[in-house]
């Protein structure tokens, strides 16, 4: 009988760290600390340490880290923000939430990160148009990889524009051999369950090196108290990464460089499996990738529709990231500009992900190659 693979396996992971989960798990209950309790604070000083940030500042989710860092810049009304039109939603709504316009901007075509050569010409377009204040870039490591941050911070700079790294998809990658956290003024990051390091639930966190914005971010986590519960020095909201979801990523985080070295190591298999007959991901120079997802390009739409099928038909399971980019959806009608973004829009039509994740067998990867060499 074929086996039907898991897309992602969280109950074998949880095999493998069940005696230290229940461990910590009971530590909480039996503090009763469930909110920014002490497994907070060691996260937050564990996470800093492995990517070089000097602070890490634990929240509720990556879309609040999003909002969080946003409004400590002041983002509101009349301010542009840049950001690439091939990720997902949480990247262009925030900035709407707070009243500013999100820019879109189009991606390289081989790495699908943010290009840098279409966003320097997207501010240009907005600073003639005159009706929009340049305020922010939102740069995106897309699908576990870096986006080009010295290209990007060089234009920021420059134009003196805010940074934010939209790690969400990446943390533990690296670029230049130093782990992403610290490639822009701040950096958020997600721990929503799919992600390489995953809770079980909500919950996300900021990195910076500003001691001003860290302490900036923890205020405005947390309605916007000062330095006592009741004392409010401005509009913030509630934020907080919650104790459980801290204690699971303490366990988690002990076998995440494992588990990368493993999501390498079958990146690699499908590459030399497939490399012939699909267009496999380009990888970033002088970088490496936590593949939060391993997405191939088809020829087209039609072809993309033939291999989900017959993949599925093999017991091998796929998904689409992203089937329509921002710009192309309904919610940011208004606030696009009209700008076609051709990369973006084709890509939409032939990315396909196959699964990747650190329980994957030998035998699971012959079998989902198998598949697509069959199916192409």
């Amino acid at each position: 009988m074929t086996r039907q693979i898991p897309f992602l396996d969280l109950p074998t992971q949880q095999s493998r760290i069940a005696d230290a989960l229940r461990t910590r798990l009971e530590a909480v209950l039996k503090h009763c600390q469930f909110i920014l309790g002490p497994e907070v604070q060691e996260l937050e000083s564990r996470l800093a340490a492995f990517c070089g940030a000097k602070h890490c500042i634990g929240v509720s989710n990556g879309t609040d880290a999003l909002q969080i860092a946003m409004m400590a810049e002041g983002i509101g009304p009349g301010d542009a923000v840049f950001l690439p039109a091939f990720t997902y939603t949480a990247t262009a709504e925030v900035p709407l939430v707070l009243g500013a316009t999100p820019v879109f901007v189009d991606v390289d075509p081989h790495t699908f990160q943010i290009d840098p050569t279409h966003l320097a010409a997207r501010i240009a377009q907005v600073r003639a148009a005159g009706t929009l204040r340049p305020r922010m870039l939102v740069g995106v490591d897309l699908f576990g990889q870096p986006a080009d941050w010295p290209a990007l911070q060089a234009i920021a700079t420059r134009e003196g524009l805010g940074t934010l790294d939209d790690c969400a998809q990446s943390f533990g990658a690296s670029l230049h051999g130093k782990r992403l956290g610290t490639a822009a003024d701040a950096t958020s990051v997600s721990f929503f369950p799919s992600k390489p390091l995953g809770g079980y639930g909500d919950g996300g966190a900021l990195f910076t090196d500003s001691d001003d914005r860290a302490a900036l971010f923890r205020s405005l986590r947390s309605h916007g108290e000062g330095t006592t519960r009741y004392e409010v020095h401005r509009t913030g909201m509630n934020g907080r990464l919650d104790t459980l979801q801290a204690a699971v990523l303490l366990c988690k985080l002990e076998v995440f460089a494992e588990e990368l070295q493993a999501r390498e190591r079958i990146a690699r298999l499908y590459d030399q499996r497939l490399g012939n007959a699909v267009t496999i991901p380009t990888r970033v120079a002088d970088s490496t990738s936590a593949w939060a997802i391993y997405a191939i390009l088809l020829p087209d739409a039609a072809a993309r529709d033939r291999m989900q099928a017959g993949l599925k038909a093999a017991g091998v399971p796929s998904a689409i990231y992203y089937p329509k980019s921002l710009h192309h959806q309904p919610a940011y009608a208004q606030a696009h500009d009209g700008t076609a973004l051709p990369v973006s829009e084709d890509l939409a039509t032939r990315i396909m992900a196959l699964p990747l994740h650190p329980d994957l067998t030998d035998a699971d990867v012959d079998q989902i190659c198998t598949a697509v060499l069959a199916n192409v």
